[in-house]
């Protein structure tokens, strides 16, 4: 049996779609993510999404430049990708690797057992963010919907 390609579209969902939103820090914002998707998903663990993403983060940060930052991990008792977006009202300091503040996440939350589909994701994500006019787009967006749908709309 094969599985269907993990996409951009088939993971993210609009409660996890945030627009404009503050945080003075990477830590803070980390808590942000981890509690929107223990709302969103309640047989998961906030704490637990938070000191993974943490974990992460120490092994180095997931600044991939340009304002961009891809925070992910893995976790326990996760049965299926899980896909948030933030643009934020203003950049926060995230040891990217251009030490530019970051504005614009994607957090990849994949269950423990992942696999390369889950690499081939996060690959698919930096190539996206790698356009620097999708970016913009994606900043220009004045609330959540319009975020999901720049998001999720294939070109």
């Amino acid at each position: 049996m094969t599985e269907t390609p993990l996409t951009i579209q088939s993971i993210l969902v609009p409660e996890l779609t945030l627009c404009g939103v503050s945080g003075t820090s990477k830590k803070r914002i980390l808590e942000l993510i981890a509690e929107h998707i223990a709302r969103r998903y309640p047989e998961l663990e906030e704490t637990q999404i938070f000191n993974n993403l943490v974990s992460r983060e120490r092994l180095g940060s997931t600044g991939i430049g340009q304002g961009i930052a891809i925070p992910h991990c893995r976790l326990e008792g996760c049965t299926q990708v899980i896909g948030a977006l933030l643009t934020l009202e203003e950049g926060v300091a995230f040891d990217a690797i251009d030490n530019q503040p970051v504005d614009l996440l994607f957090v990849l939350i994949v269950p423990k057992e992942a696999t390369s589909e889950h690499l081939e994701l996060l690959s698919q994500l930096a190539e996206k963010f790698n356009e620097r006019a999708f970016c913009e787009r994606l900043r220009r967006c004045e609330n959540a919907t319009q975020l999901y749908e720049a998001m999720t709309q294939s070109d």
